[in-house]
């Protein structure tokens, strides 16, 4: 094993894709001599060269169509969005094109594109940048949804994602760049579709990813002194849900919290939940709380941790729980 950072993680998966299948490139605003915005393209240009390393005009319409043309024609693109909140302007291409073709087709065509973008909060800049954006994407079917939460995990989840022959929206979160964690020296690959039990409890189960994975994490350490069992899981895929390891937690806890960082509202907490309530309801001890963002534009500065779930909040849903 060796120590990388998250944005390490996202490099070493491209590159040795892109070393495996000469069919893969990556294009994006400033990927190939900058490195990217968040360096997870560094050094690529320099190996692959400027025909597999594709720095675009800012148009996230164009080159994200081109993508999809790319990919309809053989290749496996990896277009990268350099903030999540920019991919409104993809999105037609992403809902009405990429998702569709293979249907449309009766299976003739496959659209096998990856959609790298850096979503959520952190830098404290803004309104513009700073948003989750899982939710704008659920009920288009179609396209799968990634949103890793270690190195470990997201440098697995893309080199399956970019042998996957379906769009996958591949969402890495900004504020974990530069967290640490281990990862094999060898190859190796994570199923799309598939959750992980990060930490095993008896008394409540608590679902979450991402920077909200971190919070309860912390917050589950500092209650387990007094006694308090929570069993933690990660879905990291968001489309399709893995529902059996979500199930199972369920069934043996009978006391669930579902968190995200994205606006409460129709996130996909809402869809865990609902699913929860109509396949588990028997098992349930108490309703399924959920906590998210509040439904208002993200401010600027350090005040945005005043819209999101912080351990405080965890901790005051937990402990309601388990009463």
């Amino acid at each position: 094993m060796k120590e990388v950072f998250y944005l390490q993680a996202v490099n070493e998966a491209l590159r040795e894709e892109m070393a495996r299948d000469e069919k893969v490139f990556c294009m994006g605003e400033d990927i190939g001599k900058m490195g990217g915005t968040w360096a997870c393209t560094k050094g690529l240009l320099e190996q692959f060269g400027k025909e597999r390393v594709i720095d675009t005009p800012m148009s996230e319409i164009g080159f994200t169509t081109m993508g999809v043309g790319a990919a309809l024609y053989g290749k496996r693109p990896v277009v990268e969005i350099m903030f999540a909140d920019f991919i409104g302007l993809a999105y037609d291409s992403i809902a009405n094109q990429a998702a569709k073709m293979r249907y449309m087709s009766n299976g003739q065509v496959t659209v096998p594109m990856v959609v790298r973008t850096a979503q959520g909060m952190g830098g404290g800049i803004g309104a513009h940048h700073s948003q989750s954006i899982e939710g704008w994407f659920m009920n288009i079917p179609g396209i799968k949804i990634v949103a890793p939460s270690t190195p470990y995990d997201v440098k697995g989840l893309l080199k399956s994602a970019v042998r996957d022959d379906n769009p996958v929206l591949f969402l890495e979160h900004k504020a974990l760049y530069r967290r640490q964690g281990q990862i094999p020296e060898e190859e190796y690959t994570i199923p799309i579709g598939k959750a992980k039990v990060v930490k095993e409890g008896t008394d409540v189960t608590v679902i979450a990813n991402q920077l909200e994975l971190m919070f309860t994490l912390e917050v589950a350490s500092e209650l387990e002194k007094e006694g308090i069992s929570i069993e933690i899981i990660d879905p990291m895929t968001i489309k399709p849900l893995d529902t059996e390891t979500i199930y199972e937690s369920v069934k043996k806890t009978g006391k669930v919290l579902v968190i995200q960082e994205g606006c409460r509202t129709g996130g996909y907490g809402a869809e865990i939940s609902a699913s929860i309530a109509e396949d588990c309801f028997s098992y349930l001890k108490a309703p399924v709380k959920r906590l998210g963002a509040y439904d208002s534009p993200i401010p600027y500065g350090k005040s945005e941790f005043f819209m999101i779930p912080t351990k405080t909040h965890i901790e005051k849903a937990i402990r309601e729980l388990v009463k």
